[in-house]
């Protein structure tokens, strides 16, 4: 099933998708295998990011307690969306191990 780059045609005209484009036949398990290490290296800058954030609103707070709060509160969601992440991850491939689905998710995650 072509998904991407697909060519068109009417009478004498061809409209075609990009040369050369890596997922010209590609399906959907193909693309987001592929596209997975750049999703969790996202989420590494993204956490990255969000720690500096909350390290510096905790320094910046001076003692003031709403401040103090929000730098937490900053942390602790950062922590939390990056372990959702990886758990996400690891879940798909315990319950591909669990019911034998390992074949379509190795395929899906190019395993």
């Amino acid at each position: 099933m072509k998904l991407l780059a697909q060519s068109f045609s009417i009478g004498d005209y061809t409209i075609q998708g990009p040369q050369n484009f890596a997922f010209a036949n590609a399906t959907i398990g193909t693309i987001i295998g592929q596209s997975l290490s750049y999703i969790f290296g996202f989420a590494g800058i993204g956490l990255l990011l969000m720690i500096i954030a909350s390290g510096f609103t905790l320094m910046t707070s001076a003692g003031d307690p709403k401040k103090m709060e929000k730098g937490k509160a900053t942390l602790t969601n950062a922590i939390i969306g990056f372990l959702i992440i990886f758990a996400a991850f690891w879940i798909v491939q315990i319950a591909g191990i669990i019911f034998g689905w390992q074949s379509s998710i190795g395929a899906i995650f190019g395993q």
